[in-house]
């Protein structure tokens, strides 16, 4: 991973009152994403408390590093998001769903799904940038309500999930795994169906990948995301531990 020379260094006290969530009584001040180049690099340093990731996500700015390095804030241009009725549900996917392959669970094995996500080979990636640190800080974020998981599970074994935050009503997407075909695919599915169900506005994938982009999701302009982004963080936020009846 490269780090521009341009990048700025935070400064933990840098600190100014912000309404919004109700969990943050001081929102951490970041750089405005807009200064980044579109490779996304924006700043390095802080910490990964709560107060730190829920004002970076609350900017559109995420933790992404590798074990050794500092913690690099990142905002990309464009932004890669997944409005949930343009999800394409493929015929062979909704065979799947139809039959019942997998069962679906949500928010029961949090720290099971992100440290798979953590040990999936991905192409071009010599080590994951889901740490130790990493996954200390979300599960945290998952006890405290924002951070939640979409889980897959097929003769009684977790086989596929993803997991996220929320703050408003919109979901920031992480990372996903599966050891069985489709079942991190079902798991978005129904992501996408609760979604739709309490009127999220988007779910940030992040960055383009093909996967994603053949399941509807298309890039936007960095400043037209950070505007929407603006108004879904206003929105409320179902914090606390998600539950999701599946449809018979």
């Amino acid at each position: 991973m490269k780090m521009k020379n341009a990048c700025i260094e935070l400064n933990i006290t840098d600190t100014n009152l912000k309404a919004g969530l109700i969990y943050l009584q001081e929102m951490i001040e970041f750089p405005d994403p807009n200064l980044a180049d579109d490779e996304g690099l924006l700043a390095q340093g802080g910490e990964l408390s709560p107060e730190f990731l829920l004002s970076a996500y609350c900017q559109g700015i995420y933790p992404w590093f590798c074990e050794g390095e500092p913690i690099l804030w990142w905002s990309p241009n464009p932004r890669m998001l997944l409005f949930p009725d343009k999800f394409k549900l493929r015929k062979s996917l909704a065979q799947v769903i139809r039959r019942n392959t997998f069962e679906l669970k949500v928010d029961t094995a949090f720290r099971e799904v992100i440290t798979a996500c953590s040990q999936i080979p991905r192409p071009a990636q010599d080590e994951t940038w889901i740490t130790k640190d990493i996954i200390g800080a979300y599960v945290k974020l998952h006890e405290l309500g924002f951070a939640h998981s979409f889980e897959s599970y097929f003769e009684g074994k977790l086989v596929g999930g993803l997991y996220g935050l929320s703050i408003g009503n919109c979901f920031f997407g992480e990372s996903m795994f599966f050891t069985k075909t489709d079942a991190s695919k079902v798991a978005l599915y129904h992501l996408v169906q609760f979604a739709l169900k309490h009127n999220f506005s988007f779910i940030d994938a992040q960055q383009n990948t093909g996967h994603l982009k053949s399941l509807g999701a298309e890039e936007i302009p960095r400043k037209d995301f950070l505007k929407m982004l603006e108004k879904s963080i206003r929105k409320d936020t179902l914090q606390g531990k998600w539950t999701y009846l599946l449809k018979c």
